[in-house]
């Protein structure tokens, strides 16, 4: 099952070889190449390796009871096949999902975007909520966070924000967030103490760093450049440093005014907008074979509705993979390891269940 594996070992190996070489020490960009796949390799090559002992030692075991003619003998070879036996599934599983094939964005940063929808200042007081317990959740990660874009609204909500989450796997943590967010409950306004819903949707994109990967013609962009809003200080209300870019084929919009110079935001806006494109057409693509089998943890749609966040009864759930946990504050407060892990977990089930079916 496992015999391709052999390969990935012999690989490791000749790449933890390669290393080795003064002339790789003196090549910084080989160096860091290497460095890297071999990252990519150690947790399969580690958990094959301890694999293939057990692997080894059952069917030498197996082949050893067949002639031995003492009795206590095979019956203790007995009782170690059975031990075996039982010690060697949970190994062959934790292997299916390693060889799951990666998601080529899980290492990435993201961009994320947080929009109002339905239920006017609630909605943009809830859209608040869930800016922070994201950004509190990257501080549990030791991420760091950068505001692209801010639009709030006198109540103390965002109509919208956009920010940059730096750290090594962002993507693949923060990935299944993608989609419709709801909130129930009893507005500060309201009089008759009745639980109003109301909604935001959030979007998860990869940070595109190679602006390569995807075409643009810079004929198809709009550039503009305004006064920056908002904290800054003196010099970015003054100047025009935000830039705002339109790509006009899609009508795709975004905008920086993170920081003082025109040129960083520039840079950052088209990061933006890369991200945007690629994801379009990773959708697209999606779309097209999305008629064999859709995953139920979701294709990360901003149309769909993921979650609930029901304050009177304290609890959050996801409709997803039908999980509700009732420790709605914490998660708030960005403690949302236990949601993303069975949300991956439900995902590799899937996953493995699909290549079953191939």
């Amino acid at each position: 099952m496992f015999h391709k594996l052999d390969e990935v070992v012999a690989k490791h190996r000749e790449i933890t070889e390669e290393l080795q070489l003064p002339e790789t020490s003196a090549n910084p960009k080989r160096l860091t190449e290497l460095n890297k796949q071999l990252a990519s390799m150690d947790d399969i090559v580690q958990k094959y390796l301890e694999y293939k002992k057990l692997k080894d030692e059952y069917d030498f075991l197996r082949e050893g009871v067949k002639t031995e003619t003492d009795n206590d003998m095979r019956e203790m070879m007995y009782e170690e096949i059975k031990e075996l036996e039982e010690r060697m599934p949970p190994f062959e599983q934790e292997l299916k999902v390693l060889l799951i094939p990666k998601d080529p964005n899980d290492d990435k940063n993201v961009f994320v975007e947080i929009r109002g929808g339905a239920g006017g200042d609630e909605a943009a007081l809830f859209a608040y909520d869930m800016y922070r317990m994201f950004t509190r959740y990257a501080e549990r990660k030791k991420w760091k966070v950068e505001v692209m874009e801010l639009n709030e609204i006198g109540v103390g909500g965002l109509k919208e924000v956009v920010f940059l989450i730096t750290g090594q796997g962002a993507y693949s943590k923060l990935k299944f967030e993608s989609g419709v967010h709801r909130v129930q409950r009893v507005p500060a306004t309201e009089s008759q103490g009745r639980v109003h819903t109301s909604t935001i949707t959030v979007a998860v994109l990869p940070e595109i760093e190679d602006v390569e990967m995807v075409k643009i013609d810079p004929k198809d962009l709009k550039i503009d450049t305004y006064r920056s809003g908002g904290a800054g200080g003196q010099h970015v209300n003054m100047t025009d440093s935000a830039v705002r870019i339109t790509h006009l084929p899609t009508r795709t919009l975004v905008q920086c005014q993170d920081e003082r110079s025109q040129l960083k935001n520039r840079d950052k806006a088209m990061k933006a907008l890369v991200s945007k494109l690629y994801e379009a057409e990773c959708a697209k693509q999606a779309a097209a074979v999305a008629g064999e089998r859709k995953l139920q943890v979701g294709t990360g749609a901003r149309s769909e509705k993921i979650r609930t966040y029901n304050f009177p009864q304290g609890r959050v759930s996801d409709h997803r993979i039908k999980l509700t946990l009732h420790k709605l504050d914490a998660i708030l407060d960005g403690d949302l390891d236990e949601i993303i892990d069975a949300l991956t977990t439900f995902h590799q089930a899937e996953m493995l269940a699909s290549q079953g079916d191939e």
